[in-house]
């Protein structure tokens, strides 16, 4: 037999819900992105500069710069819900020309377990899966908005008093 459910319950539980709904994008988004960045500084600009040449990337040391930058302040935007909207068009331009120049060439997946070696797997290079969940990610907070516990949040209640 059905059990029955009362709707407004279910109502008031989604509703409480969307509040919390923004907070595992921003983090997985904002601190991917912010790791990312980090890794690039912490290896030298000019090692992912001599990378970024070797891909015939025009301007390799400015869009080495631009592309930690955006990591790096992008990152955190989206970690604490600043400016998600504007933030979205650069930090979507960089994964768009990560998947474009780096990552197709290996297909959609992005784990290829290659081999086997003292068991641990080894795996080879990523797919453009990573960069397409990413995305979705940043799509996902631009049309949900950033959620309650947000900077956006924030300066709509300052704007809006």
């Amino acid at each position: 037999m059905p059990s029955k459910t009362n709707p407004a319950a279910e109502t008031r539980i989604s509703l409480a819900m969307q509040r919390y709904a923004a907070l595992p994008l921003r983090a997985i988004a904002g601190g991917g992105f912010i790791q990312h960045g980090w890794a690039k500084i912490v290896k030298g600009p000019d090692a992912f500069a001599a990378i970024l040449q070797a891909l015939h990337i025009p301007f390799p040391h400015l869009s080495a710069y631009l592309t930690i930058s955006v990591e790096l302040l992008g990152g955190a935007a989206l970690l604490f819900g600043a400016f998600i909207t504007w933030v979205s068009v650069p930090t979507i331009v960089v994964l768009l020309t990560a998947m474009f120049t780096v990552h197709l060439p290996y297909g959609f997946s992005s784990i290829k377990i290659k081999a086997i070696v003292d068991g641990r797997a080894q795996f080879g290079p990523p797919g453009y899966e990573c960069d397409l969940l990413y995305i979705a990610c940043i799509l996902a907070l631009v049309f949900l908005k950033s959620g309650r516990w947000s900077i956006d949040s924030y300066r709509s209640r300052e704007r809006n008093a």
